[in-house]
């Protein structure tokens, strides 16, 4: 009979991870499906605006942007992380009155961290705007000012959500406000311009599409909660774990709360602040060479509205990964299943240089071309050199993500925030002297400088506290050689084409051959696992594929 129950148990372990794992690679697919929607979205609002309000009022935005996202990092970076792994830990221990009391719990923390936050940015309006030393910016900032609240209220339920391994109603929401920013902020801005508005009032008009799209994904979210069926992802936990009806108090839940969360925030806060530090002191450094400050804003603008949208583009197909293995991970972790752990780890950092290397080195390597895909010539030619120095950036900016979320999934979320000061103090120390030298290029550079730094110092950790390290030649040594090659093909397929077939289709032609010179490369000299493949959206399909062909093990 003990034999049967023992045999039944496993029966159900088995069924629960296999439950589990399509749960997470869903969740991978829709996240990286939304987030190249709502990059592309984000692409199609800075074009339009880029020639309604031109790189001046690009300024305005974006210095208002940065200030916004500093502090919503503040206020919400740690907490969906936090509430994401209670909910899961909760779960795998059986306790699922716990998880309710959980949300609860956030929600009025949230609340109140919205409402504060919201507050700060009306009243501090005025002074954010001077120390960047751009006064007419404190319209945008009171235009975002709502969003913090909006987004606060919907980060809790999202992390309530990821707890549960459903990235859909995320998805949707992430969907709406991007949606929102495009198609409300654009006609808002053209109204502006058509009521004759200065360039600063048309940039914050564009804001108050974000403020809009806040407030409508949360009430999206908000109706998703409403009609959830908590029981049916429950059961698989339920049938192996039993329920446990123990419900902590509402003080030891908060104060885990805090403790899990405070230490992501304040290492996702820091680089927020050398952003922001970025905005005061680069404008700063240029109106002391003599230039205006219109003309600073402008070349600010330039840099923050074409290069750096750029940049973010490859990460976004690593975000979705980092985010679904933190409650992966944390309830793999309740249930001593180590070796689950250590699989998911290895590959997800491996995944991260396969895909964050070789974009890195194409969008170096074709930084014109791409760039004249979307904006127009003149804008083009300052930010060239700009996205060329900041694009290898890409690769740190991808590891780094997953080391930050197997820290914290490990229980080690101090961690990213020694790594995240050291990386700070670094770029504003190389930002500053830079910038006096080679003027905006300085930027870049310190950027490239900071990821680089971080990202050693996360790997030690994870190496020294979670004792996970996947061969460095596997990790950098492979996708590095096939991203030269991969560089190489975009360099001099587009050399040779765009004279005959223009540059539009050239830039299409390099890309795609690059791409396939690079997986006919990386599969060649076994860059790429079994267990690589199944971490990607519709991972198992694709293994199944590749091993027929005897590519992948």
């Amino acid at each position: 009979m003990e034999g049967k129950i023992q045999s039944g148990r496993n029966s159900g372990r088995g069924e629960k991870l296999h439950n589990s794992s399509k749960l997470f690679f869903s969740g991978v697919l829709i996240l990286t499906i939304t987030n190249l929607i709502v990059k592309a979205i984000g692409l199609m609002f800075k074009i339009p605006m880029n020639h309604i309000v031109g790189d001046d009022g690009m300024g305005y935005y974006n210095s208002a942007y940065t200030i916004y996202t500093f502090l919503y990092m503040i206020s919400t970076a740690g907490l969906p992380t936090a509430v994401s792994i209670m909910v899961a830990e909760s779960r795998a221990a059986g306790r699922i009155r716990q998880v309710k009391r959980v949300l609860h719990v956030s929600l009025a923390l949230f609340f109140l961290i919205g409402v504060v936050g919201m507050l700060v940015m009306l009243l501090g309006a005025g002074p954010f705007s001077s120390l960047i030393g751009a006064a007419n910016t404190k319209y945008c900032i009171m235009a975002l000012a709502p969003t913090l609240f909006f987004i606060c209220i919907s980060s809790a339920l999202r992390g309530y959500f990821q707890g549960y391994q459903s990235m859909f109603p995320t998805a949707v929401s992430q969907l709406i406000e991007a949606v929102c920013k495009l198609g409300v902020g654009i006609t808002l801005a053209l109204y502006a311009i058509r009521m004759e508005q200065p360039i600063y009032i048309v940039a914050a008009y564009a804001a108050v599409g974000l403020t809009i799209g806040a407030a409508l994904g949360m009430m999206f979210l908000t109706f998703s909660k409403l009609f959830f069926k908590e029981k049916q992802y429950d059961a698989e936990y339920v049938a192996v774990s039993g329920i446990d009806d123990t419900v902590l108090p509402q003080r030891t839940l908060l104060k885990r709360l805090v403790i899990v969360a405070l230490p992501i925030t304040v290492s996702a806060s820091v680089m927020s602040l050398t952003n922001l530090i970025d905005t005061a002191i680069v404008q700063q450094l240029l109106q002391s060479t003599g230039l205006t400050q219109e003309a600073a804003t402008s070349l600010y603008g330039n840099y923050t509205s074409l290069a750096v949208p750029m940049f973010n583009l490859p990460p976004v197909l690593i975000y979705p990964i980092s985010y679904s293995i933190v409650p992966l991970l944390s309830a793999a972790k309740k249930r001593g299943d180590h070796e689950r752990c250590r699989l998911v780890m290895e590959s997800s950092m491996r995944v991260s240089m396969l895909i964050g290397i070789p974009c890195g080195l194409g969008l170096a390597t074709l930084s014109r071309p791409i760039l004249s895909l979307f904006y127009r010539a003149s804008s083009v030619e300052l930010a060239t050199p700009l996205l060329t120095l900041l694009a290898p950036s890409t690769a740190f900016i991808c590891i780094l993500s997953v080391t930050n979320a197997i820290l914290q999934a490990n229980g080690h979320e101090r961690k990213p925030l020694i790594s995240m000061l050291t990386g700070a103090c670094v770029k504003i120390v190389t930002n500053f002297f830079l910038i006096q030298f080679i003027g905006m290029k300085g930027t870049p550079i310190s950027t490239f400088l900071c990821y680089l730094t971080v990202t050693i110092m996360n790997l030690y950790f994870v190496h020294k506290h979670v004792g996970v390290m996947p061969k460095l030649s596997g990790l950098f040594g492979k996708p590095l050689l096939a991203g030269i090659a991969c560089a190489a093909a975009a360099f001099f397929s587009y050399a040779l084409l765009h004279g005959y077939i223009g540059d539009k289709i050239a830039t299409f032609a390099a890309i795609c051959l690059a791409a396939l010179v690079y997986l006919v490369l990386i599969f060649l000299i076994r860059g790429v696992s079994g267990e690589d493949v199944k971490l990607l959206p519709k991972g198992e399909r694709l293994y199944r594929l590749l091993h027929k062909m005897k590519l992948v093990k």
